[in-house]
């Protein structure tokens, strides 16, 4: 029988119209004399439009689309794969089952659930980190939402959101499966919501804790773990200040041999730190607790045999209360690492520091204080080649003066080809050093430079820093990251609107001469998805002239700008999508009063939502 060259009926329907797509003669058996007749191809331009969008992928059953979706790890790469069509996006949403929500208030936690109802991975963001607190991000609604609509939920990661003791135990009651939580940054919950959680999730293997402000009411919660075993692989109470039961810890890790990463709080003791790798010398992560509390004498030469055994140990931070008396203790597990983080040992001797991270040949991410100064990071650049992420901090936060210069950076793209990131606090910096190291590096995603004086031009010629970050956004051409700082004019703006197509994050603070700097930005990064500004001449001008990218980005900030009220209630009266927050001292602002229209705005939050206005904005915040 003959095959249509399109399904039956297609073909059936299109026969009339389209004489081509008629099947082909049949032909008789054994009949060489008259053979086949080639088949004609036919263009995809002959078909009718909506055929053309279709393809071929759509004959793929549902199944073969949603194991072929599985591939797809990243949350961009699924959404950008339901924007195709109504059946792939059909099978996306039902197929998905880890979903990110960026802004806890741009969507309602009920509409998610309606949307992906396989969710079994659940990561929601809340306070933005330059909001003051008390701004709002509740987690108890996402977390109702979870127990009406997702029974099968097992991971739950929640970002600088209110955490209550009671959305503890309700989370905690109703996932009895539940295999990891982890708060970032979160706060409003006690040691007892921890310990409520411990008792009830008997297949916890995950709870992280990192940057959390939690209230020590009692230690027992990590004597709560199920017995006689857990399925803990990682545990993170570093943010805990109180003090910790060392004996229930030493059982808990006793107890838990699928343990990999261990990050204790600074006042678990020494030789507790040593028990604890003595039993687990398996650790990948460790994140060490005090160097100052215990038996110290006796603990010194167990802590190095420990670590002499610890030859899977690739990431290593801590060393709050650390001295240089302590670094030979840790040298033996050197060659192995890849992750340092010394940001919180001030009290290491940069001598000390310096030839302890020599050793680190693997090294691929370097967290470290600017006391290690240019001569350090000089040698760190040659004895580091495989080094993709470096963050120098500020010894001391609160003073302007540090003590690393634009030659260390310089020294490190030299010898660090490989670096993607970098976070560099520093005295001074120079347009000729940002144009070598983007050279050197061209494969920056990510460059966040803080000059500690915001307004300090070129340290050699004076003159303002646009050229040196020009050439960042030119060289750079897949830089998604940049934080801009020095004295910077409207001309680096223009910089990045025409060269930085992939930036997705742009912080500025203290730049810009006039409101075109920021039409620059936001007419020209189509990619743009959060800009924060501060302290810049930005007026209304500039607000105005970026309706046409708020709707795809997904936040936007502005403090100590030119914005006034008026602008704020134009671009309310425009975009209805968007929910415009002014935060003000005083007391709430009538939406319907002109008088206060010329008034400067102090703080503007604007996001765009799918829910409307929030109904818990507390009374310093006027929402448009």
């Amino acid at each position: 029988m003959s095959i249509p060259l399109f399904p039956l009926p297609f073909a059936t329907r299109q026969q009339k119209k389209n004489p081509h797509l008629h099947s082909p003669p049949r032909r008789s058996h054994g009949d060489p004399l008259h053979p086949l007749p080639r088949r004609r191809r036919v263009s995809l331009r002959a078909l009718p439009d909506s055929w053309r969008r279709r393809r071929h992928m759509v004959f793929f059953p549902e199944e073969v689309v949603e194991h072929i979706l599985g591939f797809l790890a990243s949350h961009r790469d699924r959404n950008a794969v339901s924007l195709v069509c109504r059946e792939w996006y059909r099978v996306e949403r039902l197929s998905r089952r880890s979903v990110l929500v960026c802004n806890c208030y741009a969507a309602r936690p009920e509409r998610v659930h309606a949307r992906f109802p396989g969710l079994r991975s659940l990561s929601v963001k809340g306070r933005p980190r330059f909001v003051p607190a008390g701004w709002g991000a509740a987690a108890r609604p996402w977390v109702a939402a979870c127990v009406a609509a997702c029974p099968g939920l097992e991971e739950l990661r929640l970002k600088r959101m209110v955490v209550t003791d009671g959305c503890l135990k309700l989370l905690a009651c109703s996932f009895p499966n539940l295999k990891s939580l982890v708060l970032v940054g979160c706060q409003g919950f006690s040691t007892d919501g921890l310990a409520t959680v411990a008792t009830n999730c008997r297949f916890m293997k995950e709870l992280d804790l990192q940057e959390s402000l939690v209230e020590d009411r009692d230690s027992r919660w990590l004597g709560c773990f199920p017995k006689p075993s857990t399925l803990l692989e990682s545990l993170n109470f570093s943010c805990l200040t109180g003090e910790v039961n060392s004996p229930a810890l030493e059982i808990l890790v006793a107890r838990s041999p699928n343990l990999r990463s261990l990050r204790l709080n600074r006042s678990v003791p020494l030789d507790v730190l040593a028990r604890i790798l003595c039993r687990r010398p398996r650790l990948v992560d460790l994140c060490t607790g005090s160097f100052i509390r215990g038996n110290i004498v006796g603990a010194y030469a167990g802590l190095f045999n420990s670590f002499q055994h610890c030859s899977l140990l690739k990431s290593l931070s801590g060393f709050w209360d650390a001295t240089s008396l302590f670094i030979p203790v840790i040298a033996p597990v050197c060659k192995n690492l890849t992750c340092l983080n010394l940001s919180s040992a001030p009290m290491v001797r940069s001598a000390y520091l310096i030839e302890f991270i020599c050793q680190c040949k693997k090294l691929q991410q370097l967290w470290v204080l600017d006391h290690i100064g240019d001569e350090g990071l000089k040698i760190v650049a040659s004895s580091c080649i495989q080094l993709q992420e470096l963050r120098v901090f500020p010894a001391n936060a609160n003073a302007r003066a540090s003590t690393v210069t634009e030659e260390g950076l310089v020294a490190i793209s030299a010898g660090c080809n490989k670096l993607q990131s970098v976070l560099y606090f520093c005295q001074r910096m120079t347009n000729s050093a940002l144009i070598t190291v983007a050279k050197n590096c061209p494969r920056f995603t990510s460059f966040r430079l803080c000059v500690l004086d915001p307004g300090s031009a070129d340290a050699v010629t004076e003159q303002p820093l646009d050229e040196g970050f020009g050439a960042i956004v030119q060289s750079c051409k897949g830089l998604r990251r940049l934080c801009l700082s020095g004295l910077l004019t409207d001309t680096v703006f223009l910089y990045i609107g025409m060269y930085a197509e992939r930036l997705e994050m742009l912080s500025v603070a203290f730049a810009g001469d006039t409101d075109d700097g920021m039409t620059y930005v936001l007419n020209g990064c189509k990619n743009l998805k959060k800009l924060e500004i501060r302290d810049s001449p930005f007026g209304d001008s500039a607000l105005l002239a970026g309706m046409h990218q708020y709707e795809a980005m997904r936040s936007l900030w502005l403090s100590s700008c030119n914005v006034t009220l008026g602008g704020c209630k134009s671009l309310a009266a425009s975009m209805a999508n968007l929910n415009i927050e002014v935060m003000n001292r005083a007391a709430s602002i009538n939406e319907a009063d002109n008088a206060n229209d010329a008034k400067k705005v102090k703080k503007l939050y604007i996001y765009r939502t799918v829910a409307g206005p929030r109904g818990d904005a507390p009374e310093f915040i006027s929402t448009f």
